[in-house]
């Protein structure tokens, strides 16, 4: 197991996470003039993914942190790793079709962290 990339992992994971907390407020002003019910579906997305990103990155510097060579850390990481290709696959077919480039940047990331994840807790 490769502790680096681990840490290398959750770190990336977390600051995206934390980079659509801070996004939140300018990216719902752009889009312009909406509903105040599609504001705020707006507003709750983005703070999920960015809570649920930050999740992420926690789990894996946690365990990885208290004892990454067990089984149990084993199926953490698994679950990490699920949980970004699921977000992945669906900023590919949604977010990564718009001219924006962060939008464009999450499925490589979510992928890239998923990766790192695996060849930390395999290598």
């Amino acid at each position: 197991m490769n502790q680096a990339l681990l840490y290398v992992a959750a770190g990336l994971t977390g600051v995206w996470g934390i980079s659509h907390l801070f996004a939140t407020k300018g990216v719902v002003r752009d889009f312009g003039g909406i509903s105040t019910d599609n504001r705020r579906v707006i507003t709750m997305e983005w703070i999920v993914e960015g809570v649920a990103l930050i999740t992420i990155a926690a789990l894996v510097a946690v365990v990885t942190a208290i004892d990454y060579a067990t089984r149990v850390a084993t199926g953490a990481f698994a679950v990490a790793i699920g949980a970004l290709i699921v977000l992945s696959i669906v900023s590919l077919f949604t977010g990564s079709r718009i001219r924006f480039l962060p939008y464009r940047l999450c499925p490589i990331i979510f992928t890239a962290s998923a990766v790192l994840i695996g060849l930390g807790a395999w290598l």
